[in-house]
């Protein structure tokens, strides 16, 4: 995508080009170019600000990817909703699961407009997989859209994801709940992935979480007591349990970590 700054900010009237986005500077991070300058401000603080800190995207995207072909290659999941999905990029949730079971129904969730429009063309041929605009603090409005209704069958197991997306749910905006809201409408069997940016209490997750909340407003780093009790009761959490995202379930060797690496953990839960 060309930047707003080249074609004017009148071709995007429907895009807060002002302000980050998080899809976009995600994107920015992982070396998209669906992204304005503003984005790759943001996205700088962290490369620049905080040497090193980019490998939180990368390990994070790379926990997903084996999360989804550990689904769908050893339960009878076969459906998945991924809620604050972000734009397109390599090894999208639909194209690993369909790798495997190419009839795999996926419905994206973001509240970006353009992740809705890149998404609706890249997946305009794909009748197994869907995009819709919608904010994942609003579940109601997720669950009863008409999108959703039409691909998924909630009689059936379903594989719930939030990668790296309950961290930009502030604590009175109750995140508990928002998985609980999923838990109560899925069936014994289905599955919840959560990826988190993860508290030590310490001076380097205190920093990127100032960056956050500094740039987006929003934004809250969590321990690993409080990123489990987000499942609430009614799971069980599956081996490794919580761990760094790099290390979840990864088959290649994993080295000493760097210093940030630790900051975004990994875990996957059944329904019981």
């Amino acid at each position: 995508m060309a930047d707003a700054g080249k074609q004017g900010k009148r071709s995007y009237a429907e895009f807060d080009v002002t302000k980050p986005s998080i899809a976009r500077t995600y994107d920015y991070l992982l070396g998209g170019k669906d992204n304005f300058a503003v984005d790759r401000a943001f996205g700088d603080r962290f490369i620049n600000e905080l040497p090193g800190s980019a490998v939180i995207a990368h390990d994070n995207r790379g926990a997903l990817v084996r999360a989804v072909q550990q689904i769908i290659t050893h339960t009878p999941v076969r459906q998945f909703i991924d809620l604050g999905s972000g734009l397109p990029t390599a090894d999208n949730v639909h194209q690993v699961a369909q790798r495997y079971v190419p009839e795999a129904k996926v419905v994206y969730v973001d509240n970006d407009p353009i992740v809705l429009a890149h998404g609706r063309a890249l997946l305009a041929e794909n009748e197994h997989t869907t995009v819709i605009q919608a904010d994942l603090r609003e579940p109601k409005a997720i669950y009863e859209h008409p999108d959703t209704t039409a691909l998924i069958d909630f009689a059936k197991p379903v594989g719930i994801i939030f990668s790296a997306t309950l961290h930009h749910v502030n604590d009175d905006e109750d995140p508990a709940g928002l998985v609980r809201f999923w838990y109560d409408r899925i069936p014994s069997g289905s599955h919840v992935f959560i990826s988190h940016f993860r508290s030590e209490n310490d001076p380097r997750s205190q920093e990127l979480e100032q960056v956050l909340q500094g740039s987006l407003g929003r934004g809250r780093w969590r321990t690993d007591e409080q990123i489990l009790a987000l499942y609430g009761d009614g799971f069980t959490v599956l081996e490794p349990g919580l761990v760094p995202a790099v290390r979840w379930r990864n088959r290649e060797p994993v080295e000493e970590l760097t210093d940030y690496q630790p900051l975004i953990a990994a875990v996957l839960a059944v329904k019981d």
